[in-house]
């Protein structure tokens, strides 16, 4: 492989699963599992003394939760990117993991070679989300929410031109950009620069952010 490899923290309090996900990921040549914690505060440890690429994130995890890791490693180590571990069961904390800046999330059951995809576009800056989990996930999160805040994210999105409308309603529906490059008939470079304009002028972190606004103001 060429360049360095992708630095990976994986924080569960469940060594069982720990031991699965460094198993899998181990197996790509281009990412190295620097450390594995048992809670929050481990992780933030582990992400600061390693720096960090990527910092796998269980929810529930005593001591400190994800979520509140979540936060403090935004604030400590800003350059790693938070892929957070979850159930759909845990619906509203995913929500909250996302506003906070989460690259997205995986559920425990996700196949090996998901995980690998996720590690390796959130390092790349991307967050990951499969296609399908978007589509299942975004739509359950806006049940009960809609009401409350379409009208803000109507409003939100009144700075975008009609293009850059189209393309965040693709990320909505969690299309990648070849994907949406292949509906818009553009190409795929061209697609991720509606991306970067679209978060910057939304001031989004990131394209899951975008996605559920995307849903909240119905596009």
């Amino acid at each position: 492989m060429h360049g360095p490899r992708i630095k990976v923290v994986i924080a569960d309090d469940e060594p069982l699963i720990r031991a699965g996900i460094r198993m899998i990921l181990t197996s790509d040549p281009a990412i190295e599992v620097v450390a594995e914690a048992a809670n929050g505060r481990e992780a933030i440890e582990a992400a600061w003394a390693h720096g960090a690429d990527v910092v796998l994130l269980d929810i529930q995890m005593p001591v400190m939760d994800g979520l509140t890791a979540l936060a403090e490693l935004r604030r400590s180590t800003p350059a790693a990117r938070v892929i957070i571990l979850t159930t759909f069961g845990e619906r509203e904390n995913v929500l909250r993991a996302l506003e906070h800046g989460g690259a997205g999330f995986l559920l425990k059951d996700t196949a090996p070679a998901e995980l690998i995809a996720a590690v390796r576009a959130a390092a790349a800056g991307d967050a990951y989300l499969s296609p399908g989990a978007t589509r299942h996930v975004v739509d359950q999160l806006a049940t009960g929410r809609a009401a409350a805040r379409g009208e803000e994210a109507r409003r939100r999105v009144e700075v975008l031109s009609a293009r850059e409308r189209d393309v965040l309603a693709l990320l909505g529906e969690g299309l990648s950009n070849a994907d949406a490059g292949k509906r818009l008939h553009m190409s795929e470079a061209t697609v991720k620069t509606y991306v970067s304009r679209i978060l910057a002028k939304l001031e989004c972190e990131n394209r899951v952010q975008a996605a559920l606004l995307a849903r909240d103001a119905g596009l």
